[in-house]
This record gives C-alpha cells, sequence and structure tokens, in this order.
C-alpha cells in the first residue's frame, strides 16, 4: 500500500487590517481580520523541502494590507474578490485561493446630536463575514454575520417533544428565546452584486423575521428566517445557520416569600443547545 499526500493549502491567517479612508474630513473606517489560503500543486514542498513553487505566506499578507490601499474596501466581499485573484495570479502553482474576511462594525460616537467625523465607538459582538473561493470555474461567494445577538422574552414555546426514562426538561408554554446566531448565505452570481445591500437586506430580514414570528422551537424560527431571505432575495442560493440556544433559566424565590411571575432568570452560558440548519433553493 502506498504512501500518497492528500490535499492541503496554505496562507496567512488572521491579519488585522484596519483602513481609513480620508479623503475627506469626515472619515471612514474598515476593520478587517484577513485569512488567505492558496491551494493547488505544492506537493514538492512537502515531499522534498523545494519552495521553488510556494508564494510566503508573509507575501499573502503583504497584499492583503497593500490591496486594502490600492484596491479599497467598499465591501469585504469585492475586497475579498480582488486579493484572491490576486494571489492566484501571482502564484503559478496554485489552481485555486480562499479567503476570509470578518469585518468589525463601528458606529460614529454621537456629539451634538449628530455622528461625528472621525470619532468612532465599537458596536457589541457582531461580525460582517465574507468568504470567497477563487478558481478556474469562477468565484463563490458566501456572505455572512457572526454573534448577532438575539432575544425575544415572550411568543416561543418549547413543548410536546420526545421523552424518555432521562428526560426532566418540563414543557414551556412561554419561554425566553435566544441565541447568538451565526449564518451565511450564498449567492448565485460570484461577480458583480451589491454586496453592502444585500448584506443589509438579509440582516433586516433575519432580525425582522425573529421578531415578529412566533416560534415553537428554535429550529422553526430558523427555517421562517431563512424561508423570508430565499423569498425575499432570488439571488441568493442557500443559507445555513448555527445557532446555540442561549438559555434563560427561571429563578425560584419562593424562599424569600416573593412571587417571580416570568421576570426574573439566571443566563446559563453552558451547556447549550446547538442547533444547525441549513434553508435551500429547490431548483427542481
Amino acid at each position: 500500500m502506498g504512501i500518497r499526500l492528500g490535499a492541503n493549502r496554505y496562507g496567512k491567517a488572521e491579519s488585522r487590517v484596519v483602513r481609513i479612508v480620508r479623503d475627506t474630513p469626515r472619515h471612514e473606517i474598515r476593520d478587517l481580520n484577513v485569512t488567505t489560503l492558496l491551494r493547488g500543486d505544492f506537493e514538492a514542498a512537502h515531499v522534498d523541502g523545494d519552495q521553488a513553487a510556494v508564494l510566503p505566506t508573509d507575501t499573502q499578507k503583504n497584499t492583503a494590507f497593500a490591496y486594502a490601499k490600492q484596491r479599497g474596501v467598499d465591501s469585504a466581499e469585492d475586497y475579498a474578490l480582488a486579493l484572491g485573484q490576486r494571489l492566484v495570479a501571482a502564484t503559478p502553482a496554485a489552481t485555486g485561493c480562499w479567503v476570509r474576511v470578518e469585518q468589525y462594525a463601528w458606529d460614529r460616537i454621537p456629539v451634538g446630536g449628530a455622528g461625528h467625523d472621525h470619532a468612532f465607538v465599537r458596536r457589541g459582538s457582531e461580525v460582517r463575514t465574507a468568504e470567497v473561493d477563487v478558481s478556474e470555474a469562477g468565484p463563490t461567494v458566501r456572505s455572512g454575520i457572526t454573534d448577532l445577538v438575539v432575544l425575544k422574552s415572550t411568543g416561543s414555546e418549547f413543548k410536546g417533544f420526545l421523552r424518555d426514562e432521562y428526560t426532566t426538561l418540563p414543557d414551556a408554554d412561554d419561554r425566553i428565546l435566544a441565541t447568538s446566531l451565526t449564518a451565511s448565505w450564498r449567492h448565485a452570481d460570484g461577480d458583480g452584486a451589491d454586496w453592502n445591500a444585500s448584506y443589509d437586506e438579509v440582516r433586516a430580514l433575519l432580525l425582522e423575521t425573529f421578531a415578529t414570528t412566533y416560534s415553537r422551537a428554535l429550529q422553526e424560527t430558523l427555517w421562517l428566517m431563512g424561508r423570508a431571505v430565499l423569498e425575499q432575495r432570488p439571488d441568493l442560493v442557500d443559507i445555513a445557520f448555527s445557532a446555540p440556544n442561549k438559555h434563560h433559566h427561571l429563578v425560584d424565590l419562593s424562599a424569600f416569600g416573593v412571587d417571580n411571575p416570568g421576570e426574573v432568570f439566571v443566563a446559563a452560558d453552558r451547556p447549550y443547545g446547538l442547533i444547525e440548519a441549513t434553508v435551500t433553493r429547490d431548483e427542481s
């Protein structure tokens, strides 16, 4: 039985690229975490220690910074596409490049009723993401969001579930539903979209659907959110979710002679339920 090298790729992970647009007195900020991975015919580097075909990971990092200036960062997707295409072009042995960009949101600090021109405050934990894969077949693009923390204080239940001898969970007719949502959606067209407008609309649809639909389970909520996005965005192929159920348990205050009609809870960070699902378009 022979031994051979399997799938492999290499690159530079998590280059922290901050681009300030200062062409006018009112500045803009793009705060990015960039990872690039090249794949292709790099067997000699592994088997023979021959680096002749290897574009250094340091060069990939430098390109990420240079392109933030030369190409700009109008959107995470456009920047990732340009960066991936450049790295493939610069590496003859490469057959493709995967690029992930995380974009951290900053808001202008309000001063005198308006946002300050060049002072910002970081917005929560929410992160915008873009994953681009550049290959001979053309680019594919997945946009997304991570750590979108949402909560509804009613309008959710969980009951009628399967039980066995180890089940202790009671039915819940009215519960808090909360999650730190990760979602990503694939574009049918890998180039030329209005990425920023698309992202804003998908995010708004996710939030509106979460807020306005009754939930019999987090699974149902994810399905309704995904269906709403695909119905409104025919340019999207699918949307994938990963949603930890951020449990809130009612605190028993009866020992203190205090009634607690669904008002005081303990937020439990672990263990937690984890729900994952993909809603996809039926092409048949």
